[in-house]
């Protein structure tokens, strides 16, 4: 339960997540289903057809037209969300500037757990479903999609208990997770995406072709936003492929910079295009004001 400390849980209980795409769930709910029911929002008309509760009947329509028809209206669902969180070796870092909890400095990953426990609490509190992806070069855990309240302990064990992996390979994971989840759910991707940006966006297609909503989370420290060192640095690769490098920073920043605004652009780009939403988030920003900012300005 640190991971949901009580001032993140008391502002879970005053926010509630409203699905833009149709769902299909098990339940009856709050979001749009594909399917057809007898609820509030009218739908349609179609025939009366022999078996139909007589009781449904447009008894205005058929006094004008003298065609026997049924309204229809759009049922509700319950959503089934899957969380997908990246736990390769890049999202150790932490930096000089990253927020805190329980008292201490908060990497990419920590941040990440913390956040991926915020959504899945909020989603199993509304009556929704919520799982949880975890992967770096492979899937590390998958836990399906559930909504009774023992779910939400059975995530919060599974982040609480998970280290971070080396390499990490975004693009062929998304691709198997996209294949492994029912359609029409939502998916929430919380990353630092440092991998091939065209790979990332094919996979990110790949979620949309099966009809998910889809929020990516692109979690970033603040030295990797702003790249600010100026004297000679080593700098270590957490995922463990290349060697410790040294160098002077002040001779690529300017490019470092440029590459990262291109990188940014090509996913927040792709992600407008599939009406994804796309979430930089600062790890120096307090995860309360990240939930705030998005979920409090969602329409």
């Amino acid at each position: 339960m640190r991971l949901l400390p009580p001032e993140t849980m008391g502002i879970l209980r005053r926010l509630d997540w409203y699905a833009r795409r149709r769902m299909v769930g098990t339940l009856s709910g709050r979001h749009t289903s594909p399917e057809k029911g007898f609820s509030v929002e009218f739908a349609e008309h179609r025939e009366y057809s022999p078996g139909d509760d007589p009781k449904n009947l447009d008894w205005r329509v058929m006094a004008k037209s003298d065609r026997q028809v049924i309204r229809q209206y759009i049922e509700e669902t319950n959503l089934r969300a899957t969380i997908v969180v990246d736990v390769s070796g890049s999202m150790q870092y932490t930096g000089d500037h990253a927020a805190s909890a329980n008292g201490k400095a908060l990497s990419k990953l920590e941040y990440a757990k913390h956040l991926a426990a915020a959504l899945a609490y909020m989603f199993i509190k509304q009556g929704d479903g919520a799982g949880l992806v975890t992967f770096d070069k492979s899937t590390r855990a998958f836990v399906r999609s559930g909504s009774r309240p023992s779910q939400v302990r059975r995530i919060l064990e599974e982040l609480h208990t998970t280290k971070a992996g080396d390499d990490t390979d975004v693009g062929s994971v998304l691709h198997h997770v996209a294949e492994r989840i029912p359609k029409r759910g939502l998916v929430v991707l919380i990353s630092d995406l440092f991998d091939d940006p065209e790979k990332i966006v094919e996979a990110l297609h790949h979620f949309d072709f099966r009809q998910h909503e889809l929020i990516v989370f692109h979690l970033l420290a603040e030295e990797e936003l702003t790249f600010p060192f100026k004297s000679f640095q080593r700098f270590k690769d957490l995922e463990g492929i290349e060697a410790m490098l040294r160098i002077d920073p002040q001779a690529v920043r300017a490019a470092y910079l440029e590459k990262l605004r291109a990188f940014v652009k090509r996913i927040d780009s792709a992600c407008g295009k599939m009406r994804a939403d796309y979430v930089p988030v600062n790890t120096k920003t307090p995860l309360r004001d990240t939930l705030l900012r998005y979920l409090g300005g969602r329409k």
